[in-house]
């Protein structure tokens, strides 16, 4: 891979808990303009790695670069977008419209009492178009779905203009007939804005329709490939970085890979 054109280059991470590790020995690369899924089960280390990825654990051994530079000396934050599971801690009383929380995404740029411009607004404007939300622009946020919130949350990552967007559970609150059309979303972000896109998530079938690479994490990195080298994977090798049976539903097949009594 060419480490010129990467966004994230992890080189041997291991991370400890007390007396367990929760990472081990992790390489990992996405490069510009990919669609990364990564997959797991519940304690495999995902919120983990993407709290190193954030900053917001330090490197204990191994090394992570950020668009080139050694994350001990980033300091582009603003380069990198971040939505978290939203669904069960935000408060839908907050009094807010669609464009004041996505506005908020600003603040860190223009300050928390300066006038926005009409360059400001328009960002903003294009930040809630690109996630499909313009309807609702003036609409209160506790009004909206839960799948309609974490579009918002969404567009408030989107629009300081990140070139990484990173997505922790973004269906957790979307109802399982919008889940096709919120990964549709994430796909012309990738496709038509070029947004490199980290997704952590469960849903392995799905994402397999859109993504472009996909990573298997259990502590240890038991697969990472694009798309289709993941499809041929054989069941006992997903079982085995699973721990128990699986099998993966692909939306797009007539077909499912049988890997054993669980669906993910």
């Amino acid at each position: 891979m060419d480490l010129s054109n990467t966004i994230i280059d992890i080189q041997d991470i291991t991370y400890r808990y007390e007396k367990e590790n929760a990472l081990e020995n992790i390489n990992l690369q996405v490069p510009k303009g990919a669609f990364l899924g990564i997959v797991g089960p519940n304690g495999s280390g995902k919120s983990t790695l993407l709290k190193l990825i954030l900053g917001l654990l330090k490197v204990q051994k191994g090394n992570i670069r950020l668009f080139g530079q050694d994350i001990s000396r980033f300091k582009d934050w603003d380069k990198i977008g971040f939505v978290s599971q939203k669904a069960n801690s935000f408060n839908t009383g907050f009094p807010a419209t669609v464009q004041e929380v996505v506005a908020s995404g600003l603040t860190k740029k223009i300050g928390l009492f300066k006038r926005k411009t009409k360059e400001h607004h328009h960002k903003i404007n294009q930040a809630i178009d690109s996630v499909g939300m313009t309807a609702f622009a003036k609409q209160n946020i506790g009004e909206l779905s839960g799948g309609q919130q974490q579009r918002v949350f969404i567009a408030r990552a989107l629009v300081s203009e990140p070139s990484l967007l990173i997505l922790d559970e973004p269906t957790v609150g979307v109802d399982a007939k919008n889940v096709q059309s919120f990964y549709q979303m994430l796909d012309d972000l990738n496709k038509k804005r070029g947004i490199t896109l980290l997704l952590v998530t469960h849903d392995i079938g799905t994402i397999t329709d859109k993504v472009t690479h996909v990573a298997c994490l259990n502590k240890h990195l038991h697969f990472h490939g694009n798309t289709h080298e993941f499809e041929e994977l054989r069941g006992k090798e997903v079982t085995d970085f699973y721990g128990y049976d699986v099998h993966v539903l692909n939306h797009n097949h007539d077909h499912e890979h049988e890997y054993g009594g669980s669906v993910l």
